[in-house]
């Protein structure tokens, strides 16, 4: 268990303890409950909302983390992660510090994150620590099923150090 963040409690939709859609390699996956896009044809409609779910502690998902010795990463999703941007940061920071690869899916677009953070300073900490951003809402009439990662052609993948360290968009993949 580690100090500070062991009965901080999340509200979640679920988890899937082994990935292969939500990322790269084999992932944990992380349904936050709420998210206030509530995009048409939504895949995860029952995450909308914010009152719905169940709670967690961080420590406990830090545990089924570090007892699945074949997981390559983490993804952040929902619902929308950066609702629970102050919750979700010192999760991510352990995350990171495990040498996990962790990806966050939001409806709001790299810029609107970068905006938002502006009033609320753990949108940009949460982001800190992702290594991919899939970005933007899902839209049915753009909708893909031959895409990476991604369920809709406007959504991006984003190399989130690369972002931040040049100051302008890159894309991964």
């Amino acid at each position: 268990m580690t100090a500070g963040i062991s009965e901080q409690r999340l509200r979640i939709a679920g988890i899937i303890p082994e990935s292969i859609v939500d990322g790269p390699g084999i992932r944990l996956t992380v349904f936050v409950q709420g998210c206030p896009h509530r995009c048409p044809h939504c895949h995860n409609p029952e995450t909308h909302n914010p009152e719905g779910g169940y709670f967690i502690t961080l420590s406990e998902i830090l545990e089924m983390i570090e007892e699945n010795p074949i997981l390559d990463g983490v993804t952040f999703s929902g619902g929308e992660p950066f609702m629970h941007a102050k919750t979700l940061t010192p999760l991510a920071r352990e995350i990171k510090k495990r040498g996990y690869h962790l990806t966050i899916y939001s409806g709001y677009t790299y810029e609107q994150i970068l905006k938002k953070a502006e009033i609320e300073p753990a949108f940009s900490e949460l982001l800190s620590f992702a290594d991919l951003l899939v970005d933007g809402p899902f839209l049915f009439e753009k909708r893909t099923l031959d895409a990476r990662f991604k369920g809709s052609e406007n959504q991006r993948l984003i190399d989130v150090p690369k972002t931040l360290a040049s100051g302008n968009v890159v894309l991964a993949y």
